[in-house]
C-alpha cells in the first residue's frame, strides 16, 4: 500500500463509552428526608446525573408494608417528590417517577418472589427489626418487599445502586436473584453493582451516636430533617451528644464528635484534619454551633426551592407523569423480555 493509499483509509471512530445506568428509591412515609437520606444518598443523586443514566424514584409501594393513612401518604409521596427534585433531581436529565405509576414494578416483583428462596428472605435483617417494631402486622410484603426492591433495579438494568451500608444485603440479594435468573434463562439482568459515596454515606443519630440517623426515633431532637427550620436545625445540634472531652478531634471512642465532624466535612468539604486546625483550643459549644449553621445554609437552597416547587402542583405532576411514561417504556423492555423467557403466552 502507497502513501497516498494510506491517506485515504480513514481512521476508524471511536464509539463514545456508555453511560452507567443507576437506579435508586426513597420512601415518602415522614414526607421529608433526613439528613442522613440527604447526604448519603440524594444529594448525589443529583451530582451523578451528568455522567450516568439515572433513575430515581419515590417507592411509595414499599412504603405500605406498614400501615399509611391514605391521605398522609398521598400527600408524603407529592412532598417526597417535590422535595426529590428540590435536592438536585433534573427531571429533564433524569427518570424521576412514584413508584406505583409505573405498573411493571410488581408485575416483576411477583415472577422474582419466584425466584427468591424462603430461607433468603428469612436473613433479611430489615425484616427482623421491622418486625419486632410492628409485630402486630407481620403481613407478606414485609417479608418479600427485598423481590419488589430486586424488581426496581433489574428493571432498568441497572449497573449501579447508590445505597448506604444499612440496604448493601438487600442489594446482594438483588444481584444474587439476577445470577440465578441468568443462570436459568441466559443473559437477561444486568447485575447491579453498589455505589457508596466515599464522605458521610452513614450519618448517625445526635442523640446516640451508635444508632443510623432514622425518621422513625421518637427522640425530636435525634435526627434533623432538611425541611426543619435553621433555628431547629440549630437548637438540634446544640443539643448533640458528645463526650466529656472538649477536643474537637476524630478518633475512636468520640462516637459522638466524629459523627460531627463527618456532618462537617459533608457540608463544608474541609478534611477532618482541617476542621481539627480550625477548632484547636475551642470547646464542643463552638463547634456545635458551627456544624448547626454550616447545615442550616447548606439546606437553604433546597428548603426554598422545595417551597417554589410545591406551589406549582401543575409543574409537579407534569414531572411525576413525564417519568412514569419514561420508566414504563424503558422497564416494559426488560419485562417483556422476562416473560417470553419463563415461559408466559404473549397477549400480542
Amino acid at each position: 500500500m502507497n502513501e497516498s493509499t494510506q491517506a485515504a483509509v480513514p481512521a476508524a471512530e471511536e464509539k463514545p463509552a456508555k453511560k452507567p445506568i443507576v437506579f435508586s428509591g426513597i420512601q415518602p412515609t415522614s414526607g421529608s428526608f433526613t439528613l442522613g437520606n440527604y447526604l448519603g444518598a440524594v444529594k448525589n443523586w443529583g451530582k451523578l446525573q451528568d455522567d450516568c443514566n439515572c433513575a430515581y424514584c419515590i417507592v411509595n409501594q414499599h412504603a405500605i408494608t406498614v400501615r399509611q393513612n391514605p391521605q398522609e401518604l398521598k400527600k408524603n409521596t407529592l412532598s417526597a417528590y417535590a422535595l426529590m427534585l428540590a435536592c438536585g433531581v433534573d427531571p429533564d436529565k433524569s427518570i424521576a417517577f412514584i413508584q406505583s405509576h409505573v405498573k411493571t414494578h410488581a408485575e416483576l416483583a411477583w415472577v422474582l418472589n419466584c425466584y427468591t428462596q424462603f430461607g433468603e428472605l428469612s436473613r433479611m435483617t430489615q425484616f427482623k427489626d421491622k418486625s419486632a417494631k410492628h409485630a402486630d402486622n407481620i403481613n407478606a410484603g414485609l417479608f418479600t418487599y427485598p423481590s419488589l426492591m430486586a424488581a426496581d433495579i433489574l428493571l432498568y438494568q441497572t449497573n449501579l445502586v447508590p445505597v448506604g451500608n444499612d440496604q448493601k444485603q438487600h442489594l446482594e440479594l438483588a444481584r444474587d436473584i439476577a445470577l440465578r435468573f441468568n443462570g436459568l434463562y441466559g443473559n437477561t439482568f444486568t447485575v447491579p453493582e453498589a455505589y457508596i459515596p466515599q464522605t458521610a454515606a452513614r450519618i448517625m443519630s445526635l442523640a446516640d451516636p451508635s444508632k443510623k440517623m432514622s425518621k422513625s426515633d421518637e427522640n425530636t431532637n435525634a435526627t434533623v430533617f432538611v425541611l426543619d427550620p435553621p433555628e431547629t436545625i440549630v437548637k438540634k445540634f446544640k443539643r448533640a451528644i458528645t463526650d466529656s472531652e472538649a477536643e474537637v478531634v476524630y478518633r475512636e471512642g468520640k462516637d459522638g464528635i466524629n459523627n460531627l465532624i463527618s456532618i462537617y466535612s459533608a457540608v463544608t468539604g474541609l478534611t477532618a484534619e482541617q476542621i481539627q486546625q480550625d477548632f484547636a483550643g475551642k470547646g464542643y459549644g463552638d463547634f456545635k454551633q458551627a456544624v448547626g449553621e454550616a447545615v442550616a445554609e447548606e439546606l437553604r437552597p433546597v428548603r426554598e426551592k422545595y417551597e417554589q416547587l410545591m406551589k406549582d402542583k401543575a409543574y409537579l405532576e407534569e414531572c411525576y407523569r413525564g417519568g412514569a411514561d419514561k420508566a414504563l417504556h424503558f422497564s416494559q423492555r426488560t419485562l417483556d423480555k422476562v416473560y417470553k423467557k419463563i415461559g408466559f403466552l404473549p397477549y400480542k
